[in-house]
């Protein structure tokens, strides 16, 4: 990757070189004496500044004459004039001769109250501007203070030493460029070699190493790799950034490679925050793998996504900022207006994407959890952003929009404790009261010893006399969390309410009609003969005794 990079700039320099020479043309054209200076315009400082400083005229006491020296001794003119120039080297500013104005009285408009100034670029260079003083234009005295500071932040880390010690190298030229360019070029790309080999290793056999030693291999692969490889080749463009001004490339190639690192390191910045939300997302997913309920691990993938986002968006900002000098300000603002538009074509969007937050605030329901509310009902099996996607018991799927959950009343089946029970026994109007009461009783004893039901709250009654039966109610409750469970719950109660009917002679009762008729003698009544109490008493404890031979 970065072999390539390499190869692309030194073509780029080498083309560089015939456009250089076009654009010292043009800014000397208008001299007329080297050896004079003039100041009349910004136009004619700005040229009397650069030309002096030209290798092929180099006479910095002249361009000195181009800054405001009132501030500070003069003879530091000629130091302050180079490092100015270097700065606008550094800095890639190109100083385009035709758009420099050219009237003595010029007046900068662009502020509250117009100033006799020009400014050459706001958003990189904001302190360094020409300032009418008397007749003549020259560098402000704010600008020759702060040149010192302002040579040490384009030249950082003690590089600007290379500057006075390259050149010494030697000035001869081969295929356009000076011998200590080739060299300093050459001995930059050698180090960035072996930086690149180093944090590979580093990388790759270091920190795989290390995860081992840790015992977290899968989590330092999967997640903590990737970020430490973007951020070594961060720290690559971050050395480039550092070390290339120094080599002083022709501005308008130079002008073009500073805007490909600057956005490089707000590019890889973004993509180091972007991986780390993988981290921060596995973190909390692990602390909702502890909790009970599930509608956390539901909200693990959406908060990823969030984060994602806001990565992406607040990246953008700075890539449009750091890398391409844009005013990111009547952007927002833009925004900020155009949102209300889009917010009013965009309300049911909106509506449901708060729906969702008070969702996960108030956690009504989970993932997993039956929930009915009009037309809805079923298992809830995720929830979105815009929707909560349900899983009915036809197998079907309801998207239902989160508006309109957050303002449904819902029924939530899966927070119960305790699950309901209700049914009537009907038995025939020919059973006596002595049998009711011992079917009644067995009843309660059935759900006494069943380990699924609620044993200190029931009710089990000879409760009702309807039109053909004898009713029994039969409710009860079951510690049971799903609702398989339940129907395996009730079958177990059924089937023993089945066999205690029988064991006890019990009738069920249906919807019928009877006809009476006189009964001959020599025909047999259709009513049973019952035998005593006693007699079901017996029946009663065999049946209740073998049940729990059954259970043992």
């Amino acid at each position: 990757m970065f072999r390539k990079i390499f190869i692309s700039f030194s073509l780029l320099f080498a083309i560089s070189l015939q456009i250089q020479a076009q654009l010292i043309r043009d800014n000397t054209a208008a001299i007329t004496d080297p050896a004079r200076s003039n100041l009349s315009t910004p136009y004619h400082t700005t040229l009397t500044f650069f030309y002096n400083l030209e290798d092929s005229n180099f006479a910095p006491e002249q361009a000195a004459k181009a800054l405001n020296l009132s501030d500070v001794s003069k003879d530091e003119g000629e130091s302050l004039s180079i490092k100015l120039k270097q700065i606008f080297e550094g800095q890639g500013i190109i100083i385009r001769a035709s758009q420099i104005p050219r009237i003595a009285d010029y007046q900068d408009t662009t502020g509250i109250v117009a100033e006799k100034i020009y400014y050459f670029d706001r958003n990189k260079l904001p302190g360094v501007f020409l300032e009418k003083v008397g007749s003549q234009w020259q560098f402000s005295a704010f600008t020759v203070s702060q040149i010192e500071e302002m040579h040490k932040s384009t030249y950082p880390y003690g590089t600007d030493r290379l500057l006075n010690l390259l050149p010494k190298i030697g000035n001869e030229q081969y295929l356009g460029f000076y011998l200590w360019q080739l060299v300093g070029l050459f001995f930059i790309i050698l180090f960035v070699f072996i930086a690149h080999f180093f944090f590979t290793f580093l990388v790759d056999k270091g920190l795989v190493f290390l995860f081992r030693k840790l015992n977290i291999q899968k989590l330092g692969e999967s997640y903590l790799l990737p970020v430490a490889k973007v951020v070594s080749y961060f720290l690559i463009v971050q050395i480039l950034s550092i070390l290339l001004p120094v080599l002083q490339l022709p501005v308008e190639i130079w002008s073009w490679l500073v805007v490909i690192l600057r956005t490089l390191r707000p590019l890889l910045i973004t993509l180091i925050f972007y991986k780390l939300v993988n981290v921060l997302a596995m973190y909390f997913a692990r602390l909702a793998t502890k909790t009970e309920s599930t509608l956390d691990d539901q909200l693990v993938p959406l908060l990823r996504k969030t984060l994602k986002a806001f990565v992406v968006l607040i990246g953008t900002l700075f890539i449009l900022k750091d890398g391409f000098n844009l005013d990111i300000i009547p952007f927002l603002t833009g925004l900020s207006i155009g949102g209300v538009a889009i917010a009013l074509a965009a309300q049911d969007t909106i509506k449901n994407f708060f729906g969702s937050v008070m969702i996960f605030i108030d956690k009504p329901f989970q993932v997993g959890d039956w929930i009915t509310s009009g037309e809805i009902d079923g298992t809830v099996e995720e929830v979105g952003f815009r929707s909560t996607r349900v899983r009915t018991f036809r197998n079907s799927v309801m998207y239902v929009p989160n508006g309109k959950m957050a303002d449904a009343i819902l029924d939530n089946h899966g927070l119960r404790v305790y699950r309901r029970f209700y049914t009537t026994l009907t038995v025939t109007y020919d059973t006596p009261p002595e049998l009711i009461e011992k079917f009644v009783k067995g009843l309660r004893e059935i759900v006494l010893a069943h380990p699924d039901t609620r044993k200190d709250y029931f009710h089990i009654y000879f409760n009702n006399l309807s039109a053909y039966s004898q009713d029994v109610m039969l409710y009860i409750f079951f510690t049971v969390p799903t609702w398989p469970e339940e129907l395996r719950a009730r079958h177990e109660i059924l089937i023993s309410t089945v066999k205690l009917a029988n064991a006890l002679g019990v009738r069920f009762a249906f919807p019928t009609q009877t006809l009476h008729m006189e009964t001959f003698p020599e025909k047999k009544s259709l009513v049973p003969e019952y035998p005593d109490e006693a007699t079901y008493q017996k029946k009663l404890g065999d049946f209740l005794s073998n049940e729990l031979k059954k259970k043992d």
